[in-house]
């Protein structure tokens, strides 16, 4: 039995809101399947929130991973709420500047049906909470930058004040079609700039003006990742959720969409080969964490190209981030900060080289699969220009973020001086207790074993009395299996129990 059809009528622009809903019928402006796609992608994308959640823990020391799984999930309430007040009409107002937009649409005042600034095809109201995923996992990248060190109040600050002060701005420009960046020609389909390239600055200052971890740079300061498996797991949430980041992006359900999610899935699994070839070659192990780290910087660097290049570029792209920001994490020790997670190797250098390639491989025919977007394209269709304007809109996200975030820390950093609670980094005394126990007053887990995280006693135990903290790091190294955990009597150290039960999540003994 055929079905009727009901043809998609034009947008009459009646009123800001998209027309009287009590006496008209305002979903006739839009396909439902555009809806729905773009509500399965926000959904998406906020499935990725709490796996970099997961990712950042999993890198992290134990006594400290649950505060990384916090400030990622205060990132999307912190944000959402900034987002609904100030921050959509900020970046997406139909009445922005070059720069930034104004606060006619403050606390999603008039954002209903109208077509939204960025496609005809959605509403405002859809876009604006489609993009607010984007804004709020954007700072939830940039503050991993606090691990094992940085307090949560000034944090939690930081996240509205920098969502404002950076990230609005950036977006804007990009993509807005008011925006400086968008008038150049700018090509960043999904957020090279505004989300990659400016986390990883914000992470680099944050990591600049907190200072290094007590023990930087010395065997006291373990580096091991404490938990393989939550990387696994919020690596499976990034690379699933970056299905509605990317692909979302296309604002449609349509061959555009498409083509984002084939590059997208593409890129992904050649960069976690690629780093996993690249940490081959120097240790003669197939590294978890090697690939995952790889994905993740697969996806980033796809992501400003993804509705703008072939299929067979993103080998390309995979190929390039899983080298370059593999060799990225070095930067930290040249310029001598402690990014204890590689927010800036993995995200900002991430972000740099997906917005260059996007300059190379950029095809007119691929902007066009949606039907209606045209590009003069990238070095594919001779247009060389096009790479000036993507370093020109990478150098000024970089800067700006970067600037911006140290003189917003710097700020709280003085302020923390007079008001202690303001103070942006734990005490040492705090940092060897963990942030976990210390801020929160929870634990990621009900028993932990502590062996690579304190020094045992040196009452002579097992025949063993360590020498220095050369020599009790050399001994976590080796000690570190799940047999230890669940029989403390074969464990070279005592352990340290922790139970719900105890007052403030505080040690119930010495497991004999």
């Amino acid at each position: 039995m055929a079905t009727s059809y009901v043809p998609l009528q034009a947008y009459n622009g009646t009123t800001a809101t998209g027309g009287d809903s009590l006496t008209e019928d305002l979903n006739v402006f839009y396909q439902s399947g555009d809806i729905a796609w773009i509500l399965t992608s926000t959904a998406l994308v906020l499935l990725m929130i709490p796996g970099v959640g997961f990712f950042y823990s999993g890198l992290a020391r134990r006594k400290s991973a649950l505060s990384l799984i916090w400030l990622s999930c205060m990132a999307t309430a912190v944000v959402s709420f900034q987002w609904f007040f100030w921050g959509y009409s900020l970046t997406f107002s139909h009445s922005a500047n070059f720069f930034i937009g104004d606060l006619a649409n403050i606390g999603y005042r008039n954002v209903l049906a109208a077509p939204s600034v960025a496609s005809p095809k959605i509403p405002d109201l859809l876009y604006a909470v489609y993009q607010g995923m984007f804004a709020a996992i954007t700072v939830a990248l940039a503050v991993g930058a606090a691990a094992e060190r940085g307090r949560m109040l000034p944090c939690v600050i930081f996240m509205f004040v920098w969502s404002t002060v950076v990230y609005d701005p950036i977006a804007c420009w990009n993509w807005n079609p008011a925006g400086w960046g968008y008038k150049l020609g700018g090509l960043d389909f999904a957020g090279g700039t505004p989300v990659h390239i400016s986390s990883g600055a914000a992470a680099l200052a944050y990591s600049y003006v907190l200072g290094k971890r007590s023990g930087h740079g010395t065997q006291a300061l373990n580096f091991r990742p404490h938990n393989v498996t939550h990387i696994v797991i919020g690596t499976v949430f990034l690379w699933v959720g970056w299905f509605g980041f990317n692909a979302g992006s296309a604002l449609s359900a349509n061959m555009r969409a498409v083509m984002a999610a084939v590059v997208t899935n593409l890129a992904a699994c050649v960069g976690g080969i690629t780093w996993c070839l690249v940490d081959y070659r120097l240790e003669g192990k197939w590294s978890t964490v090697g690939f995952c780290s790889g994905v993740v910087a697969g996806l980033v660097a796809i992501t400003p190209g993804s509705g703008y290049v072939p299929a067979w570029s993103a080998v390309v792209f995979g190929v390039c981030a899983g080298i370059g920001c593999n060799f990225a994490t070095q930067i930290k020790y040249w310029i001598s900060a402690d990014d204890a997670l590689d927010i800036f190797a993995v995200h900002g250098i991430g972000g740099l080289i997906g917005n260059i390639c996007t300059g190379f491989f950029a095809a007119d025919y691929i902007a066009h699969l949606d039907g209606t977007t045209v590009i003069a394209g990238g070095w594919l269709n001779r247009h060389w220009i096009q790479m000036g304007y993507q370093l020109a809109d990478s150098m000024a996200g970089m800067t700006w973020s970067f600037l911006l975030s140290m003189l917003i820390l710097s700020t709280l950093s003085f302020f923390g001086r007079f008001i202690p609670t303001l103070q942006i980094r734990v005490s040492v005394e705090e940092e060897a207790q963990g942030i976990d126990d210390v801020e929160i007053g929870e634990f990621a887990y009900d028993y932990v074993e502590l062996i690579r995280d304190v020094k045992p006693h040196v009452d002579g135990l097992m025949g063993y009395e360590p020498e220095g903290d050369g020599d009790v790091d050399a001994q976590s190294q080796r000690s570190h299996s799940q047999a230890t955990m669940f029989h403390p009597e074969k464990s070279m150290y005592p352990l340290r129990v922790l139970s719900r039960e105890q007052d403030h999540g505080g040690m119930v003994g010495m497991a004999q």
